[in-house]
């Protein structure tokens, strides 16, 4: 396999929208910072705005280290995994940005995701990415699994919180990320 794509086309968008999962990797620009990989799920947080362009609901986590990278170099890598069907990995590089509630093109890109209405007690942003390389790998040794169903053990936190729960959560744990990065403030 091993190739690159020029853009998202609609097959390689079918492919990755069927994914239950994707990994997201980002990294501070210090030596010694720490390389951060986070798994997302949960229906309806994932979408295709462009060819070029995705965008995921970042929700509310015990750490903020994908917005600190983010905010400090832009620099990200999404990873989705076959775990049925046929053996194959892609990945889609590029810069990215949090979009904030706060922020002019918040509601804009939040009217994209449909259904989503449940997580918004939660929804700390909106991170959109800018892909420069989208490339396959075979995915021969990831294993074969199977979907039980999304947990819901998250929004049911962010639910009980609340909004200014989760806000004062935010301003508890994810000022700094764990590097010392300014998160969310």
């Amino acid at each position: 396999m091993g190739r690159t794509h020029e853009q998202i086309d609609e097959p390689l968008a079918e492919w990755i929208t069927a994914q239950p999962m994707f990994f997201v990797a980002t990294a501070p620009l210090a030596d010694d910072g720490h390389v951060n990989v986070s798994p997302k799920g949960l229906a309806g947080t994932f979408v295709i705005l462009g060819p070029l362009q995705v965008a995921y609901l970042d929700l509310t986590g015990s750490g903020v280290e994908t917005v600190a990278h983010l905010q400090e170099n832009g620099r990200i890598t999404l990873m989705w995994c076959a775990f049925t069907g046929a053996p194959r990995i892609v990945r889609v590089q590029g810069r990215g940005r949090a979009v904030l509630p706060g922020d002019d093109e918040f509601a804009t890109l939040l009217a994209r995701f449909p259904d989503t209405e449940h997580l918004h007690v939660g929804l700390r942003s909106i991170v959109v990415v800018d892909a420069d390389r989208m490339g396959d790998s075979c995915g021969y040794a990831v294993p074969r699994m199977e979907l039980v169903g999304d947990r819901d053990q998250l929004v049911k936190w962010a639910d009980r919180k609340g909004r200014d729960g989760v806000e004062e959560y935010w301003a508890a744990k994810n000022v700094t990320s764990v590097d010392g990065l300014p998160g969310i403030a």
